[in-house]
């Protein structure tokens, strides 16, 4: 008995069918993939399962599917012998269940090249006619661009059938690829995500002489149409092929007559991958024996006497080449691993993250060791294991920073190492100086991102005390910039001027100390008085004050003494006038005093710096995150997550009525 899908897989499989035909017209037709072969591999696979089990469903359903129809900007030729594509297998099990059905054992192992199929035609050894798989009964005709490529003879050689259509592999080496890209890239052109993708809009240009142009190369693998036939196995075609004038795969392939032996060479391939020079997506298994192959026959849409053993979408092991440091915005030191390019998902990938020093460490990798690196969805790529070490020297993470060589630092129980060169190093420019002049620090109006990142670009901004002669330096270039002119020149250089002037706390927050905020700088500041002081503190006068602990005191110090930073602040001081901080002494009594309190939501009259103002100037300690220990929260409106935990601890909790009252009888 037949079984008859109910709406829901109806819909289910029309909406599977929908997304292969929008993925295989991007794939096939516009050389642009808007998937990975994961997600359309597994959209396929539950396609066929739907098909498998309600049979209805599979007439122009996944199972008889083909490529995509051909495009039309080529003209369409009929295949005379389908070109069909090769059924998927994804592991060791699912490739033993096809191969205990093989009459006879021997396989052929050949790699499985990630390029774009095409067909040949030869009529008494002369190229007559080139197409692409298209739908596997109709190709587009790209004749003319076949022949731009040199490893397709224009004329067979030795002897041969009277009519033969080659059938092969159009590809791009990684070398080739990369190469192309660059040059692309120099002149402001569209660059390729993969070399498949290169080669398929190489192979498809309506004019052939832009194809000439590109470096493509070509493997024969199989033939359709032919006259006659004097080889036995699969084998012995590629010695035919190789005597008539094609390159094949042969160099990689191998026999096998048991799962071990197949499975032996999937391992084998799986370790060199990143050797060979040109990108494969698995290996394609064969019955050697061509009488077999054509007493097995095929199924509407693939041979039965092969399969297409894959490669792990997201995953491939290739060399580590070399380990590099990159120094970002806040100055944390990231290992990267600069790798043999190899493509993992439609990507050409040649570095990974390492993550920190315990990273390296944990994993043992060295120069050298091959590795298997992972590569999920837009997750940036990284090492998972080392899959063979080469016996390298462990890697010796930097004490000095690779950008500025100002010390790399690691706080006491973190894991990240960094640059303590806030202020100077370039690396940490950007960063810098947008904290540096944001409202609550020197708080320069009209001196954002965008403006920043154009001035730093121009290298007119390459510290903080180069903001005070910006304009005059170069105010008749900035009017010339995109978004600037006269009036706003005026209106930032009048931003600037008023910056000059700024209190102690304020610019010891603008500074970027590690470990400093706010709260902090106006610790530092109550406490010291004046910038000199707070200049040169020693770390065990620092950790006798309230709020600063072991961690940060050490870090203040270590700031504060750096000669990169004792450089750029002495030449910032020279713009700046920072003013002495009043010697306010803190409240000894008050019903304050000592309390812990948190502010969570919007309050109407206030903001959240002006009610925490308030509340410090009368004793109070107002912190981030609510706890046990929490005495009070502020609870404005919109109040989220803290509010809810304050109500479950049973904290005491204000609104701005119950703020307002008790600030007043404080």
């Amino acid at each position: 008995m037949t079984n008859t899908p109910d709406l829901f897989i109806r819909a289910e499989h029309a909406d599977l069918m929908k997304k292969l035909s929008e993925w295989d017209i991007a794939y096939h037709q516009n050389d642009a993939p808007i998937v990975d072969d994961a997600t359309y591999d597994a959209a396929r696979r539950r396609a066929e399962e739907i098909e498998a089990e309600y049979p209805e469903l599979a007439q122009n359903g996944a199972s008889s599917r083909v490529g995509a129809a051909v495009a039309t900007k080529f003209k369409s030729h009929a295949h005379s012998v389908p070109m069909l594509s090769i059924s998927d297998v994804f592991d060791e099990k699912e490739v033993a269940d096809w191969f205990e059905k093989l009459s006879d054992k021997n396989v052929f192992i050949e790699l499985k090249v990630d390029g774009v199929s095409y067909s040949a035609r030869y009529e008494n050894g002369v190229f007559v006619r080139g197409l692409t798989r298209g739908s596997g009964a109709l190709g587009e005709d790209i004749t003319e661009n076949l022949r731009t490529i040199a490893d397709i003879p224009q004329r067979l050689s030795g002897d041969f059938p009277d009519v033969i259509e080659i059938r092969g592999e159009v590809y791009m080496s990684r070398a080739d690829f990369i190469a192309l890209n660059t040059a692309a890239a120099e002149r402001g052109d569209k660059v390729f995500a993969n070399p498949r993708n290169a080669a398929a809009g190489s192979l498809r240009q309506l004019n052939p002489a832009v194809t000439a142009t590109r470096r493509l190369s070509a493997f024969g693998y199989t033939y359709g149409e032919l006259s006659s036939r004097d080889w036995a196995t699969q084998s012995e075609f590629f010695d035919r092929l190789e005597s008539w004038g094609f390159k094949t795969t042969r160099q990689w392939a191998r026999h096998a007559n048991d799962m071990d032996g197949i499975q032996q060479t999937y391992n084998d391939i799986m370790m060199m991958r990143a050797d060979i020079p040109f990108d494969i997506d698995g290996l394609v298994i064969k019955v050697n024996n061509v009488d077999l192959q054509e007493k097995m026959g095929a199924r509407a849409n693939s041979p039965r006497w092969e399969v297409a053993y894959k490669f792990p979408a997201a995953r491939a092991i290739t060399a580590l080449n070399a380990i590099t440091i990159q120094v970002g915005r806040t100055g944390v030191l990231t290992p990267v691993a600069e790798l043999e390019p190899i493509n993992i998902g439609g990507v050409l990938v040649s570095r990974a993250t390492l993550h920190n020093a315990d990273e390296i460490t944990r994993l043992n990798v060295h120069v050298g060791d091959r590795v298997t690196v992972q590569r999920a969805g837009d997750v940036i790529p990284q090492i998972v294991d080392v899959a063979e070490s080469s016996g390298g020297a462990p890697f010796e993470f930097p004490t000095t920073c690779p950008v500025c060589g100002a010390a790399v630092v690691q706080e006491a129980g973190a894991v990240a190492r960094r640059c303590i060169n806030t202020l100077g190093c370039p690396a940490q420019r950007i960063g810098e100086l947008e904290h540096f002049v944001s409202r609550k620090g020197f708080d320069i109006e009209g001196l954002g991102t965008k403006q920043l990142e154009q001035f730093i670009e121009r290298e007119w901004i390459e510290s903080p005390a180069d903001i005070f002669t910006l304009i005059a330096r170069h105010g008749d270039k900035i009017k010339r910039l995109d978004g600037f002119g006269d009036k706003s020149v005026a209106n930032l250089n009048d931003a600037i001027e008023r910056a000059r002037d700024i209190p102690l706390h304020r610019f010891i927050y603008a500074i970027g100390v590690p470990e400093v905020g706010q709260a902090t700088a106006k610790i530092l500041a109550n406490a010291f008085g004046t910038l000199d002081a707070v200049r040169t503190a020693p770390v065990w006068k620092l950790k006798q004050i309230d709020g600063i602990g072991d961690v940060m005191a050490e870090e203040i110090s270590s700031f504060m003494s750096d000669a990169h930073n004792i450089d750029v602040l002495d030449a910032l001081l020279a713009q700046a006038r920072v003013q002495d901080a009043e010697q306010i002494a803190a409240p000894t009594d008050g019903k304050l005093v000592g309390k812990k309190i948190v502010l969570t939501g919007t309050l109407s009259k206030y903001t959240r710096d002006a009610a925490k103002e308030i509340l410090e100037r009368m004793g109070a300690k107002v912190q981030s995150s609510v706890s046990a220990k929490t005495d009070i929260v502020l609870a404005g409106s919109d109040a989220g997550s803290k509010l809810a935990k304050a109500e479950s601890l049973g904290i005491t909790i204000w609104g701005e009525d119950d703020f307002e009252r008790e600030t007043a009888a404080a």
